[in-house]
């Protein structure tokens, strides 16, 4: 997701998504160890996906 679509989001969407993308990236980490995982570059954007929506939800945050 684009950082423009995030910044977009209010503070509980923002939770929402992060939790979702935790989720996807545990599921593809348990790929990984099964052997079942052909593109390993999924898991470092979901990773940079994560800490990007992290960043944006301190941000408004701390604009409270």
């Amino acid at each position: 997701m684009k950082t423009a679509e995030l910044r977009q989001k209010d503070v509980a969407a923002l939770e929402a998504e992060v939790k979702s993308l935790q989720k996807a990236h545990f599921n593809l980490r348990m790929q990984k160890a099964t052997q079942q995982l052909s593109n390993l570059a999924t898991l470092r954007s979901t990773r940079r996906a994560i800490a990007r929506a992290k960043t944006i939800l301190a941000e408004k945050q701390a604009a409270k």
